[in-house]
């Protein structure tokens, strides 16, 4: 049981690091609104390293941020969270191969590749919680843009990229908190015993990943819904 839950993990891990690669170059993390417009004969979306604007006929063109400096605090942010978040993904992959259970590499003992395998899965975790902050403070600056009325020009609304990232974070943590599942052939006595803390700190930061996850998600669906009745009440009181 412990070799297919090592194993689906390793899988999840790989798949989350395709996901949030995709993520990364996805073009769309915001785009322009559409609400109360008739007629749209141009769309604008961004994503970390490019703005672009698409006219009715399908033709875009795009422009790279020329200055990093110039950019936008959070934007910065974002884009080392993200390459931070590849390169967690990428070493867990490589730890958690050569300390998976069904993988036989020289002389290795049992205990040894449990700890191997572990430390794979709080790479991978770390990985997840750095794409969930990424993604989820790159979607609350577009949503408070998106209701502050002191805010002129063009709305933008969450883009394809934003839910890749959550969705790589997601399977990034669910897959390191499935290797640190290797933690219980760290012991000396086998299967039947454990690696206390080393157990207690895999499950302590897998749990806050999964309870990080899930705050964005709650907390950018809240702001989504919010400000909608408080718009309607404005929108009865003028006429």
């Amino acid at each position: 049981m412990s070799t297919a839950l090592e194993a689906t993990g390793f899988i999840m891990c790989i798949i989350s690091w395709l996901v949030t690669g995709a993520a990364l170059v996805n073009d769309y993390w915001k785009i322009s609104t559409v609400s109360g417009s008739v007629i749209i004969s141009l769309r604008q979306f961004e994503n970390l390293w490019h703005s672009c604007a698409e006219n009715s006929a399908g033709i875009a063109e795009c422009r790279d941020f020329e200055s990093l400096l110039a950019l936008p605090s959070h934007v910065q942010a974002c884009r080392a969270l993200m390459i931070i978040s590849l390169l967690f993904g990428l070493a867990a992959m490589i730890v958690a191969l050569l300390g998976l259970k069904c993988i036989k590499i020289g002389s290795t003992t049992e205990e040894s590749k449990a700890k191997i395998a572990g430390t794979g899965g709080i790479l991978s975790v770390l990985g997840g919680l750095c794409c969930i902050i990424a993604v989820s403070w790159y979607a609350y600056r577009v949503v408070q843009d998106f209701y502050d009325p002191f805010s002129g020009g063009m709305k933008f609304e969450l883009g394809t990229g934003l839910f890749l990232g959550w969705g790589g974070a997601a399977l990034s943590v669910l897959g390191g908190g499935l290797l640190c599942s290797a933690c219980r052939r760290a012991s000396p006595q086998g299967k039947k015993g454990y690696d206390v803390p080393l157990l207690t700190w895999s499950l302590i930061i897998s749990s806050f990943g999964v309870l990080m996850f899930l705050n964005a998600l709650c907390f950018v669906w809240q702001r989504l819904l919010w400000k909608r009745p408080s718009e309607g009440l404005h929108g009865h009181s003028q006429v």
